[in-house]
Formats: structure tokens, sequence, C-alpha cells
């Protein structure tokens, strides 16, 4: 192992059982721990969970985003200085300040420590405010936002458009902090050439980490599995996490057998995936969870008969891992990173979108025990060889060497 780093390790929301950010800041800042290094996590609300031992330092916004009031109106008492004003001007004009915002108070935080770090390991914000750390920063980028953006865009009308659009507007400043940092690193191949192409960053500065799991965490079950029993995990509903696609294969499934879907996750009023689940008549068949702590979340999938991704686009895949982890038969699109990170071997793969090949699939795996052990475990085989944490912070480690070296 190389010498022992001080790393600020920079997460501009960090919601601790829901999306990918909290989970990444806190296995990634416990294992570059356990390697040595010391890890200080810097966070905007929702606040991460971290692991003992790893401090943590909160850079608090307005939080104008919040369950359950989103989109409220501060108080006057509650603004603090300009960033505050700046913060609640951009939201009153339908735009999204908060990689902005945050990147701000990041670079105050870290001009005024600057001899308390070795290096600043941005995960995802990439605003303007990175560039005036004073220190060597760097970035991670799990996929480029603007995938989500388009896919959006694509599913709206004229009107709503053009809230999208100014919404998004950030994905612009994003590109342009990404090819002024010395080095950033993505999570798959296929984000690699997404980053390149959607962001100008050339993709020889573009280091491919794949994230993991703590594989004595995610185990096989110790018992039996339900019967008919899907689940899938999303972090929003929006297009393309794919929800209306998996809605349709299920209500095509539920013609012939009572299929069941867990969705660990939650449903905006007048949604998609709520206007679906009307639509199809789904109501007493499926269940949103909303958030679940890991543990949790560790039951439903050893439980499970099959987990589904059914995402239109994913710049790698933490669910198709945690449930491969637990040895959980598993369906995927084939969108994205999701070829890379299941191979051949470890998931049934249809194409993104298609309600009636995702149908198709399900019954498939559902109907053959045979196919749900094999399934199952080769996924558990993959995981240990390819996606642990450890793994991660060892490679993520050795990336800031590098990177300090060429400083």
């Amino acid at each position: 192992m190389g010498r022992s780093l001080r790393i600020a390790l920079l997460s501009y929301r960090s919601k601790p059982h829901s999306g990918g950010q909290g989970v990444y800041v806190r296995a990634l800042s416990r294992e570059l721990r356990e390697l040595g290094h010391r890890v200080e996590v810097v966070s905007g609300q929702p606040y991460p969970e971290l692991d003992t031992g790893v401090p943590l330092t909160r850079l608090p916004s307005l939080d104008l985003y919040r369950e359950p009031d989103p989109f409220r109106r501060p108080r006057l008492a509650e603004f603090r200085d300009w960033v505050d004003v700046l913060e609640y001007g951009a939201m009153c004009t339908a735009a999204f300040p908060e990689p902005l915002t945050f990147s701000l108070r990041a670079a105050r935080m870290l001009r005024a420590r600057r001899g308390e770090f070795d290096l600043v390991h941005d995960n995802q914000s990439l605003g303007w405010g990175l560039l005036r750390t004073g220190l060597p920063t760097v970035a991670t980028v799990h996929h480029p936002v603007a995938v989500d953006r388009d896919l959006e865009l694509a599913a709206a009308g004229f009107r709503r458009s053009l809230t999208l659009r100014r919404w998004y507007a950030f994905t612009g400043m994003q590109a342009r902090v990404a090819r002024r940092l010395p080095a950033i690193t993505t999570v798959s191949e296929s984000s690699r050439r997404d980053v390149a192409r959607l962001m100008g960053v050339p993709a020889d500065r573009v280091e491919v980490v794949p994230v993991g799991i703590d594989p004595a965490d995610f185990t096989p079950p110790s018992g039996p599995r339900d019967i008919d029993h899907v689940v899938v995990t999303t972090s929003a509903d929006v297009p393309l996490k794919g929800l209306v696609p998996l809605l349709e294969a299920v209500a095509k499934l539920r013609t012939e057998r009572e299929v069941r879907l867990t969705v660990v996750g939650s449903a905006k009023a007048g949604g998609l995936a709520a206007t679906a689940v009307e639509r199809l008549s789904l109501a007493g068949a499926v269940t949103f969870t909303g958030p679940l702590p890991q543990a949790e979340l560790v039951g439903l999938l050893q439980r499970a008969t099959v987990a589904v991704v059914p995402s239109l686009y994913e710049g790698f895949s933490l669910p198709a891992v945690e449930a491969m982890a637990c040895a959980t038969p598993l369906v995927t699109t084939d969108a994205g990173a999701l070829p890379e990170v299941v191979g051949t071997h470890a998931a049934v793969q249809v194409p993104a979108g298609d309600a009636d090949r995702l149908a198709g699939a399900l019954a498939l795996v559902l109907d053959q025990r045979g196919l749900q052990e094999q399934l199952g475990r080769a996924g558990r085989a993959r995981v240990l060889e390819h996606f642990t944490w450890r793994a991660t912070a060892e490679r993520t480690a050795a990336w800031y060497e590098e990177v300090l070296a060429a400083c």
C-alpha cells in the first residue's frame, strides 16, 4: 500500500438508503479508512449515514427539495449568505441549483482548511466551486446526467419540456467543469464512452473503477424463496428507470398467474408509476416500500423469486450487483452498462423498453427452478470476482496516487 492520504470526499446530497450517492460515500469512505487513509466526508442534505471512525462535515443548504415540502419558501431568518440567496433565486426560476451552490460552499470550507487535505474527491456535483478549492481535485461521474435529461425530454410534452430544459441547465456546467479537472473516474466502460461523448472529456482521462457490495452483508438465503414474487429497486420515479415497461410486463403476467411486484422506492403522486398502476389495475399487486435500510433490503432480495432491472439506461447498476450477491435470479434489460455488469451467464437480458420481451423473460425464470439456481450461482460468483467495495477502494487509492504524481 502507498502512503496514507488525507482525502475530502464531497457529496452534494447523500440519501442513506435511496439512490447510489449515499451508499457510495459510506462504503468508499469506510474501505479507504480500512486501507489506512484519512477520509472526511463533506455533504449537503440529506446527510449520509457513515461508519464509525469516518468524520462528517455538514454543509447545510436551504434544503429546498426536502420531503414533505419540496420547492418550499424559506423564512428570511434561514438565509445566511449570498450563496443561499443564489440557491433560492435559481429555484424560483425552475433551475436545480444544488450542484453549484454545494460546490461554492465546499470550496469556501476547503480553502479555509487547505493544509488539512492532500486531495479532494467530488461525487458528481461538478460545480464551478471545484475549480477554486486550492487543492488537487478529482471527481466521480457515475453517468452523465444529460442521459436522464434526454430520456425525460423524450417523454415530455412541449410545455413540460421547457421547464425540464431549465431544470437540467446545470448539466452544461458539469460538462465544462469535468473537462477542466485533472482526472475523472467512472464506474463502467459504458459510462466512460458516455462521459467522452456527452461531456467532452477525453476517454484517456477517465479511469474506470467499478463499485460493489460487501459480500458479508449481501448473502444467499438460508431458507426457501417466495413464489411468483418479483422485486425491483429504483431510486426515482423517472423514465430512465423503466418502471412503466415493467408494470406493463407484470400486467401481462397477471393474466395467467398471481405475480406480486415489490418496488423498493416511491411513486410520485400523479407520476409515471402511479398513473401506470391505475391504468393497468395493479393496485393490489404492486407494493412500494420507499427507501429501505440495508438489512431489510437484503431480506427482501433473499425472499424474492426473481429481481429485475428494467432500466432504459444504467451507468452501472448497484441493484443488479446486490441481487447477484444474494444469489437472486436476475432479469435485466440490455441498456447502458448492464451487459457489462451481469456478463453472459448471470442474468436473462431483454431489449430495453420492450414490455413483451420482459414479461416473457420473467415468466421463463419464474417457471424454471433449475434456471433460477443456475442464475443465482453465476451471479454470486461474478460479484465475488469483480464487484466488492474493498476492490473499489484499492483501485481508487491507486488512482489517487497516479493523479497526485502527475500534479
